[in-house]
């Protein structure tokens, strides 16, 4: 079985409140888009699962990957026969894409269809949760409101399709620890469900807010940059994308003249375009 887990972005990130167990709660829209891994699982040649990683480089040990991670998750559920794993990595780690997320998410489902196990999403996203805060999501991969810790999801009807999408990650990370470390929780002045119930994306800019920039910018100004450098060329709205070091910007243009726009303004990162659903 072959699947392609695909990358998200967050439209409009709040940091509410820090909780007494330590994390966060937040509020963020978290959107689907079409930058991809390929993750293929076979039954296994030997006794015991294995995972085979290729494309762009994977720090961690097999064991300790979120794919293997998922896969002992649904075995402590149901028992599950051994497998082999070939996961080929095209989406950036460290850019807030939330790629080993979906990397993990999109293994349960397709353990779930390879051994008619039966379970629902809502059962699968149960399991992804423990995985880790952008797992959930996967599961369902549509617009999703993500409120608590960004486990609680909510259906979000909103659609960007028409408009393409142009990626940027530079040769930078922030830990997601580093991160919060620097935000100052608050209540914002219009509430992010609200402000995005205008489809016009046009009008987000100084509303839809990720406030992980404000203490992110300072210390990794390329970032900055980049959110600029969209702008520059005419971007609907532009933001980092969760705790970065990824920028998106949202544009009304083919995604094959984009992507030309979008290299002639900014050299040696990561670019991805297309359009969206």
């Amino acid at each position: 079985m072959i699947l392609f887990p695909n990358a998200k972005i967050n439209i409009g990130l709040d940091i509410l409140a820090k909780r007494p167990d330590g994390y966060h709660n937040i509020e963020t829209v978290m959107y689907p888009v079409p930058w991809s891994d390929i993750l293929e699982i076979v039954p296994a040649r030997g006794t015991s699962t294995t995972l085979t990683t290729t494309g762009r480089p994977v720090e961690c040990p097999p064991e300790k990957n979120l794919v293997m991670k998922a896969y002992r998750a649904l075995n402590e559920f149901v028992e599950l026969p051994p497998v082999d794993i070939y996961l080929h990595k095209v989406i950036p780690d460290g850019a807030g894409l939330g790629g080993g997320s979906s990397d993990a998410a999109f293994t349960l489902k397709a353990l779930n269809n390879m051994f008619s196990l039966g379970l629902t999403d809502s059962q699968l996203a149960d399991i992804a949760a423990s995985l880790g805060a952008d797992c959930p999501f996967f599961i369902y991969n549509s617009p999703m409101l993500a409120t608590g810790t960004g486990t609680t999801l909510t259906p979000f009807p909103m659609s960007l399709s028409g408009h393409s999408i142009a990626i940027v990650k530079p040769d930078v990370s922030v830990p997601t620890a580093a991160a919060y470390a620097g935000v100052r929780p608050h209540t914002p002045e219009v509430e992010l469900s609200h402000a995005l119930k205008e489809c016009d994306c046009r009008k987000w800019r100084g509303l839809v807010k990720n406030d992980f920039e404000q203490s992110i910018f300072p210390s990794h100004p390329v970032i900055a940059d980049i959110k600029h450098t969209l702008y520059n060329i005419d971007a609907e709205y532009a933001a980092m994308s969760g705790s970065g070091s990824s920028v998106f910007g949202i544009f009304d243009r083919d995604a094959d003249i984009l992507a030309e726009d979008v290299r002639s303004a900014i050299n040696n990162h990561d670019i991805f375009t297309a359009m969206l659903d």
